[in-house]
């Protein structure tokens, strides 16, 4: 099993291979995508864009996808910034590159860099005990769960930490928990939670379930969360998505902001991220790219709840694990503010050694529920030899996308970073097949 945390020796030497890596590239890191490239100089050339644009075409003509946006830049450097298909079926609508997508899981990486400059701050440590903070943290692991819902506990191995929550590692809502809220629930008419079915509507924003899934703030969710035990002792497994909310409320006790306003003032708006939001004024509903989905060669229509969720006319709940909306190019900012080890748009975000610390040391058990070869740092995960999108992906590289088809990848080694953006909640695994493309782009 490896050893979640690492000592200052690690540290230093993940730092040096991430330098080693970008040695060629010493120069001043680009602090806006530039536009107007020569592509014989960014690497690429005429006929290998239009490679790309006739394989996004394929893939809207094939009804494989209802439209698709794609961003690709190296060295800051746009090669590819185009979208295809229709946002809007029914109404004949093009799709544009300036179309907005729910980001679902994309969210996670943003709150979890938000966090991070809470720690640069010097108001929290990585390694420091949740219930530092949270003193109602779940300190029991449960052993058994009866018929009648009763259960049995035992105290956790090592306390909770706030990387725990960063790498999904902190047993919250995991394994038998599920039985102890399903028992609950034959005995009860609310709503399921943490993880149970989703409502048919979202009447105040995008929840992924807790206590009330009509909840008007996080904290509602939380607190219920934190009555439970935990599902296996922290760090020595994984189980993805709660514990980034529970971070989130984190950030809100020790920042003393909600998490929408701390969010924004510390990463959005510094990178000039003006259109992402996890809510908006009504009018900007008709920015949103529609959902279908693909079945049996057919596009069908699909709940747009998640969109719709983001303009009710009294929003104010917000969750760290989802809500983020925003059209492609803003998120590309994100990314390159990560491949410039934490700097962009003039404003410095992290620190480089921060970077690294989230993106170059697995913080889970060699075995885990991810599967053989899985790694997960400080909110993405980690690409190595054996687990790799596409086989032209370095071991630098990290990433981690969105529900409903969005996916990106930030490369160091090569220098590139590389979105895909759908908006189905049902399709053929393309990315993939872009992202082969997309580093071929270069050779």
């Amino acid at each position: 099993m490896n050893k979640t945390y690492v000592g200052t020796a690690c540290i230093t030497a993940s730092l040096w291979l991430l330098g080693c890596s970008t040695q060629k590239h010493a120069t001043a890191v680009p602090e806006q995508f530039q536009y107007k490239t020569n592509r014989k100089t960014a690497g690429t050339s005429p006929a290998k864009i239009a490679g790309m644009d006739s394989l996004l075409q394929s893939f809207v003509a094939q009804k494989k996808v209802s439209s698709v946006a794609a961003f690709v830049a190296k060295d800051g450097q746009v090669v590819y910034h185009k979208a295809f298909g229709q946002k809007d079926i029914e109404q004949q609508t093009p799709a544009t590159v300036d179309d907005y997508y729910v980001l679902f899981s994309q969210t996670k990486a943003v709150t979890t860099v938000a966090f991070m400059t809470l720690v640069e701050k010097g108001l929290v440590s990585v390694d420091d005990p949740v219930s530092k903070y949270f003193p109602q943290i779940p300190d029991k692991v449960v052993t058994a769960v009866h018929e009648d819902g009763t259960y049995e506990t035992r105290p956790v191995a090592r306390p909770m930490t706030f990387a725990h929550l960063m790498s999904h590692s902190s047993g919250l809502n995991a394994g038998l928990v599920g039985k102890i809220r399903q028992a609950e629930r034959k005995d009860s008419d609310k709503p399921a939670g943490f993880g149970g079915a989703m409502p048919t509507i979202t009447p105040n924003g995008q929840h992924t379930g807790g206590g009330n899934m009509q909840a008007k703030y996080l904290e509602e969710e939380m607190l219920a969360l934190a009555k439970y035990p935990l599902g296996f002792d922290p760090g020595s497994e994984w189980s993805y998505h709660i514990s980034t909310n529970m971070l989130s409320y984190l950030i809100e006790r020790i920042s003393g902001k909600p998490l929408r306003q701390y969010v924004k003032e510390t990463v959005l708006e510094p990178l000039g991220m003006t259109r992402t939001d996890w809510y908006y004024e009504p009018s900007k509903l008709s920015r949103f790219v529609k959902a279908y989905s693909a079945v049996d060669g057919k596009l069908e229509p699909a709940s747009n709840m998640y969109s719709e969720g983001t303009v009710s006319t009294e929003q104010t709940y917000a969750e760290g694990a989802i809500g983020l909306n925003g059209p492609i190019e803003d998120y590309a900012k994100f990314c390159q503010m990560l491949l410039n080890k934490g700097e962009f748009n003039g404003h410095r975000i992290l620190k480089p050694e921060t970077i690294a610390q989230m993106t170059t040391i697995n913080r889970l058990p060699e075995k885990n529920a991810g599967g053989k070869g899985f790694q997960f740092g400080l909110g993405f995960e980690l690409y190595n030899a054996q687990k790799k999108p596409a086989p032209e992906v370095s071991n630098t590289a990290f990433a981690w996308g969105g529900l409903f088809g969005t996916d990106y990848i930030i490369d160091p080694e090569n220098h590139m970073i590389a979105l895909f953006y759908l908006n189905m909640p049902r399709h053929e695994p393309l990315y993939p097949t872009f992202l082969n493309k997309a580093y071929r782009l270069f050779k």
